[in-house]
């Protein structure tokens, strides 16, 4: 089995080392946008705009000078030329000094996870206080590009010295090469294994049997448990308004779709395999702009600001794996955790698993309790065993919220946080697959 490569490779012996932190990091507070879905033109915001948007109200109800934070740490994979290093444009934008140092992070999906975790980091080993970490992505801003035949072309005309030469360029002039593609198509695609995101998904599917129906019912629950979130106002201090320049108020997440059904999205054709594939465009995660902050905290800036915590960073992990299976990376990062931790799947009262897709999620539940999959992952014949779906994405996910690249890892953590509180309940797990075959998990506990 292809798992087989990761086993080495995603436990390293530091890995057993890591957990035992030299100070506690605090998680005081976050906040993120509406998710926008991307319509087939660039939405209102930009990266950095929607970092704004959320930033200042965030920096604002905390009694915590802007200038005071040591450092910013923001996620963004498709960055705009105009905005090169988002992190420092947005902590400018949020008033937050000239003196103030931060920079940039891109792992693909987890990248607003990564954002966490360095400023974990930096606070456990003593060299800050005080960060402010997030992800920000505007997916309908990829920009459109030209085929390198258009390039080449475009090269070979700008150098033409003579008549002749701007007349042989014409001459080998074809409009088809100058028909743009966009980028995002291509940043979907793993360079190293050819395929898309969606047929990696399709690989689980096929390797686990993950059917159309079970990948669909789980689309709607999705929808379902979104719809009922929003409804009970259990998002409201979670999601921050955000208005357009041309004064428009975005309030909510504008993918969800209520009345979701499993007999509506069996009508839709597969997208990536078809026709016979279980990947479709009702049981993806929707193409959308957002951003999501947090605030990290050491013991001391707790003390000298007067903060109240909701959390604690317990413990994180990155693994990685075969492209090909790239979906089943959280079973190996939350697994790795669970072991320093010594603690079983259910022992872990709330789970966020980013929904890329919904079958590549329930392939994850599956590998958990697969004999075969432990055997090549982790080198027992014991199994996890199997998660109780009550635990997993109980205020629904990606299919339903959206995963704007840059910004989910942290969305997740985020949220876990805010249900912990609002159940009452202690331990959580987020966790995502990344693109290229990774994955990064960080356990957190309630305060």
């Amino acid at each position: 089995m292809t798992a087989a490569k990761a086993k080495e490779r995603s436990t390293p012996k530091a890995s057993e080392k890591r957990g035992t932190a030299t100070r506690r990091v605090y998680l005081v507070d976050g906040a993120r946008t509406p998710f926008l879905k991307a319509r087939g033109r660039p939405g209102p915001f930009s990266p950095v705009d929607l970092a704004v948007q959320c930033g200042r109200p965030l920096l604002m109800r905390q009694n915590i000078p802007a200038d005071a934070y040591d450092q910013v740490i923001l996620g963004c994979v498709n960055v705009v030329p105009t905005e090169m290093n988002p992190a420092r444009v947005a902590a400018l934008r949020l008033g937050m000094g000239e003196a103030m140092p931060a920079f940039t992070v891109q792992i693909n999906c987890g990248s607003g996870m990564q954002s966490l975790d360095t400023a974990y980091k930096y606070i456990r080993e003593g060299s800050s206080d005080l960060i402010l970490a997030g992800g920000t992505e505007a997916l309908s801003h990829a920009p459109m590009v030209l085929s390198r035949d258009a390039v080449d072309w475009l090269a070979d005309f700008n150098s033409a010295s003579s008549p002749q030469d701007y007349a042989r360029q014409v001459t080998d002039f074809s409009p088809g090469d100058f028909k743009p593609r966009i980028s995002l198509e291509q940043g979907l695609t793993d360079p190293v294994v050819g395929l898309s995101m969606g047929q990696t998904a399709e690989v689980l599917a096929q390797q686990f049997n993950i059917s159309r129906k079970a990948a669909d019912e789980y689309a709607v629950s999705s929808h379902k448990r979104l719809a009922r979130a929003v409804d009970e106002g259990w998002l409201e201090d979670e999601v921050i308004a955000a208005v357009a320049p041309d004064g428009t108020l975005y309030k909510y997440d504008d993918g969800v779709r209520p009345d979701s059904s499993v007999d509506k999205l069996a009508g839709l054709k597969p997208v990536f395999e078809p026709p016979h594939g279980k990947v479709t465009a009702g049981n993806s995660s929707q193409v959308t702009d957002g951003a999501s902050w947090m605030i990290l905290a050491s013991e001391e800036a707790v003390k000298k600001y007067g903060l109240t915590p909701k959390a604690v960073i317990v413990d994180s992990e990155w693994s990685a794996l075969d492209p090909k299976i790239m979906g089943l990376g959280p079973v190996l990062s939350a697994s790795a955790i669970l072991k320093r931790q010594r603690s079983g799947l259910n022992d872990i009262d709330l789970w966020e698993i980013n929904e890329a897709f919904a079958a590549q999620v329930l392939a994850c539940l599956e590998a958990w309790d697969d004999p075969e999959f432990s055997r090549a992952a982790f080198g027992t014949d014991k199994p996890l065993g199997r998660l109780d779906p009550e635990r997993l994405n109980v205020d629904g996910g990606a299919v339903a919220i959206g995963h704007p690249v840059g910004t989910s890892g942290n969305r997740i953590v985020l949220h876990l946080m805010n249900a912990l509180h609002r159940k009452g309940l202690k331990k959580g797990i987020a966790t995502e697959c990344i693109g290229g075959g990774q994955s990064g998990a960080m356990m957190i506990e309630a305060l």
